[in-house]
C-alpha cells in the first residue's frame, strides 16, 4: 500500500490525498528532463516534478498545474513547506483552461522546459474511484490537447519532456508530436532487469529540427540486485534510498 508521505533529500511530499502517487516515472523524468528558467510541470499531482525542477535549477521559476483541485491543494501545501517555495506556483485548472488564459493574457511568457507525467489508459476499463481515473486515463486530457498547449507555451527553443509506458502510448505520442510539428530530440527506454524488455520511456521534444537525436536503453537494477550505476547517479540529489 502506498505510503502517505514519502521522503526526498531536500523535501518532503505528503500525499495521501493525491490519486498519483510518488512513483519512479515521475522521479526519473524529474532527473532527466531539461530545465530552463521558466518550467512548466503539467498534471503536477502532489508537486513532485515541480519541486524537482526547482532544486535541480536554482534560478528557475516553476508553474504546476493540476486539475484535481485536493491534488492541487496537497501540492500547495507540499510546496509551502519546502525551501523552494518561493520559486514555485501552483494553479488549479486543466491545461486546456491555463492555455487559453495565457492566450488571452498580453505579454504572457514561454516556457524553456515543460514537463509532464501525462494520463496514458487510453482504452482501458476505468477505475471505479473518480479521481484516480482522472489522474490516470486520457480521457481529460489527450495526446492533442497536451501537445496542442505545449506547442503554444513552449518557447522556440525550449524542451518538452514526458514519460509513458513503451508499449502502445510512446509510438502513438511520438506520432502525435510529428504532426503537431514537434521533433524528437531525445529518448531514454528504461528496463527495470537487463533480461526484460522496456517498459517505460523518457521522451523529450523540440520545435526545431535538432542537430543530433539520442536513443539509448538503460536498466534500473544491476546484476547484484541493486541499483544500476546510472539509475543511482541519474536519482542521486533526491533519493535518500532507492526502491526499485
Amino acid at each position: 500500500m502506498p505510503k502517505d508521505s514519502f521522503q526526498f533529500k531536500q523535501f518532503l511530499i505528503r500525499q495521501d490525498r493525491c490519486a498519483m502517487k510518488v512513483g519512479t516515472d515521475g522521479v526519473l523524468l524529474g532527473a532527466w528532463s531539461r530545465g530552463g528558467k521558466r518550467i512548466l510541470d503539467i498534471g503536477c499531482g502532489t508537486g513532485l516534478l515541480s519541486l524537482m525542477m526547482a532544486q535541480r535549477h536554482p534560478d528557475a521559476v516553476v508553474v504546476g498545474v493540476e486539475i484535481d483541485a485536493e491534488a492541487a491543494r496537497q501540492a500547495r501545501e507540499n510546496i509551502l513547506a519546502s525551501v523552494f517555495s518561493d520559486r514555485v506556483s501552483v494553479v488549479n485548472a486543466s491545461i486546456q483552461e491555463y492555455f487559453d488564459g495565457f492566450k488571452e493574457t498580453v505579454g504572457s511568457q514561454g516556457f524553456d522546459a515543460i514537463v509532464s507525467n501525462p494520463p496514458y489508459f487510453l482504452e482501458s476499463l476505468k477505475n471505479p474511484d473518480a479521481q484516480r481515473t482522472m489522474a490516470r486515463h486520457a480521457d481529460s486530457l489527450s495526446y492533442g490537447d497536451l501537445l496542442q498547449a505545449a506547442s503554444g507555451l513552449l518557447l522556440p527553443d525550449g524542451s518538452f519532456s514526458v514519460v509513458l509506458p513503451v508499449e502502445g502510448c510512446a509510438s502513438m505520442m511520438i506520432e502525435e508530436a510529428t504532426l503537431r510539428g514537434f521533433f524528437l530530440s531525445r529518448r531514454t527506454d528504461v528496463k527495470t532487469v537487463e533480461r526484460k524488455a522496456a517498459k517505460r520511456c523518457l521522451l523529450e521534444f523540440v520545435k526545431r529540427q535538432p542537430d543530433t537525436y539520442d536513443h539509448e536503453v538503460q536498466t534500473l537494477q544491476a546484476a547484484d540486485g541493486g541499483r544500476s550505476a546510472w539509475y543511482e547517479n541519474l536519482t542521486g540529489d533526491f533519493y535518500l534510498d532507492v526502491e526499485i
